[in-house]
């Protein structure tokens, strides 16, 4: 045989087809949401690459915050003072009475934990929401500003085998407003994000999103007459919202824009650790470490 002809034979037996596939013996089980169970148990979905905006925070932003926020406090600190009741709780004739303090809440004049390299303010977690009116009439609209929110976020229930990821969560309505709102009625989306899932979040969101926006002066502060000494200035939660033009500039989204029914706006809160009086301006100064800016009235 020559050369030629076996370098032929070999080249039919190169292209040979594969063989047919096995035959399925055992079919895999499903849960209760119709959707098939792997064989594999408590298998858990490692990060792929280092998050760079985590790294920005520990190995520089913290260590600012540290200086910027830092109220040195020399000997021991006073005991907390004792807030008088209106009513004496030891007398029986007003046991169970309402009792509020005297002075009206607390909430506004709770003072601020010692500064301690334990207690830096740092980001616990980003929520985003959105309402959506049209979901109280027919709750399938909401399927829209559910499957956009898991594009954009990349979390699902219980996703990558860990369990603190509840997914995108249905907001229901909690009492009677108006005649149009009931409690269990479904009114729109929540999706928590934490851990690595926050950090690319927020890059998405600084790098690709706020930059498109028209004429986006920034998070715009109250003015500088404001009291800070109110429940949202002690609560540590920065808060703003975007427009539904601004759902198209995700890159998640942009790429399949036109499998949406419409774009959604939603409200995007930051959610750090710092309490007491002053943790709205520590809350901001965190948040403008990763470059979002912040607008004066």
């Amino acid at each position: 045989m020559s050369t030629a002809a076996v370098r032929v034979s070999h080249s039919a037996q190169a292209v040979r087809p594969f063989r047919k596939p096995p035959k399925v013996r055992k079919f895999l089980k499903r849960d209760e949401n119709g959707l098939p169970v792997p064989h594999v148990r408590n298998l858990i979905v490692r990060d792929t690459h280092p998050c760079r905006l985590m790294d920005h925070y520990y190995t520089t932003l913290q260590d600012n915050l540290m200086y910027m926020t830092y109220n040195h406090e020399s000997g021991t600190p006073p005991p907390p003072r004792q807030i008088r009741l209106t009513y004496d709780p030891n007398d029986p004739y007003t046991k169970n009475r309402y009792n509020p303090p005297v002075g009206g809440s607390q909430a506004g004049k709770k003072p601020a934990p010692p500064t301690t390299s334990e207690n830096v303010v740092r980001l616990e977690k980003i929520v985003i929401h959105s309402m959506i009116k049209e979901a109280i009439t027919n709750r399938s609209n909401l399927l829209g500003l559910i499957a956009a929110f898991r594009a954009m976020s990349g979390e699902t229930e219980g996703g990558g085998g860990r369990p603190s990821s509840d997914g995108v969560q249905i907001v229901k309505g909690k009492k009677n407003v108006g005649g149009w709102m009931r409690p269990g009625l479904p009114v729109g989306a929540k999706v928590e994000l934490k851990g690595p899932k926050m950090y690319e979040f927020l890059g998405t969101l600084v790098e690709f999103v706020l930059p498109r926006i028209r004429e986006f002066p920034g998070i715009v502060m109250p003015p500088a007459s404001s009291t800070m000494k109110s429940p949202s200035g002690v609560a540590g939660v920065v808060s703003f919202g975007l427009p539904p033009e601004a759902m198209g500039y995700f890159p998640q989204i942009e790429v399949n824009l036109d499998s949406y029914p419409k774009s959604y706006g939603m409200h995007i809160h930051f959610v750090t650790n710092a309490v007491g009086i002053g943790a709205q301006n520590r809350a901001r100064a965190l948040v403008s470490g990763f470059q979002i800016p912040f607008a004066r009235k």
